[in-house]
């Protein structure tokens, strides 16, 4: 892997705060390498279903990650959002990116494992795989952890992956992967997503490879990003992640 840490948009660039909060979403506690890590779980109305891990973009757990994992179990599936930065977040982008860059990437990959562990054990998981959809900074480790987890990710779904998670190489890869990236992506360029889907393509034993690209900028599915939003485009793109992920998470 390899440190990438780019300047990205916030949520609204007229809105500043030089706090870092405290997330309130923190609703289950799971072991990870002999700690405790914390995160956010939904449970679809059934109470069961394929495991989902939901992986944060680099403002911490915030309410729109709360939201993605809300809604994979409103489509039925059991999802969990690892807290990657212990309860912290922000909303500003220089903090964002301090935050980052304080998350080593075996930190990161430590925490993500601990998580793989915890929903494939619990019991209210019927998959024997588990997907995966990351954004922004959760997209790169996304990847990461595919590459890391092998045959246990049945499918990686990143969202304009960046960051110090996004692995060098793919040869571990197993999972089917569907990547979704903006050509106006100013931080993340659609030329290094083309070559990335390129070199997963050739390195990884990936079943399925399929990259999507939409006229948009970096965090267009972000609807707490009012810049950077794109109702049309996240809304297709959501629509075929959930369908891949019932496709290949089982």
């Amino acid at each position: 892997m390899t440190g990438r840490l780019p300047t990205l948009a916030g949520p609204d660039p007229r809105r500043r705060s030089t706090a870092v909060e405290q997330s309130p979403h923190q609703n289950v506690t799971f072991p990870s390498a002999g700690e405790q890590a914390h995160g956010y779980l939904a449970l679809p109305e059934t109470g069961r279903g394929p495991g989902v891990i939901v992986v944060q973009e680099w403002w911490g757990l915030t309410d729109h990650i709360r939201d993605v994992a809300d809604r994979l179990a409103a489509e039925g599936f059991v999802a969990l959002a690892p807290d990657l930065y212990g309860g912290s977040i922000t909303h500003d982008a220089e903090e964002a990116a301090a935050m980052m860059a304080r998350l080593p990437e075996e930190e990161g990959a430590r925490l993500l494992g601990g998580a793989v562990d915890h929903l494939l054990g619990h019991e209210a998981v019927t998959s024997a795989t588990l997907g995966a959809v990351g954004f922004c900074m959760g997209g790169g480790f996304v990847l990461a952890l595919a590459a890391d987890q092998g045959e246990r990710i049945g499918a990686a779904v990143p969202f304009y992956g960046v960051g110090q998670g996004l692995p060098d190489a793919y040869q571990g890869l197993r999972a089917a992967v569907q990547g979704h990236y903006g050509r106006q992506d100013r931080s993340y360029p659609v030329e290094k997503a083309e070559a990335l889907e390129e070199q997963i393509r050739r390195e990884s034993g990936a079943p399925v490879v399929q990259f999507h690209f939409y006229d948009a900028p970096h965090a267009f599915h972000n609807d707490e990003n009012r810049h950077n939003h794109r109702p049309e485009d996240a809304r297709t793109a959501w629509a075929r992640a959930i369908a891949f992920l019932r496709e290949h998470v089982r």
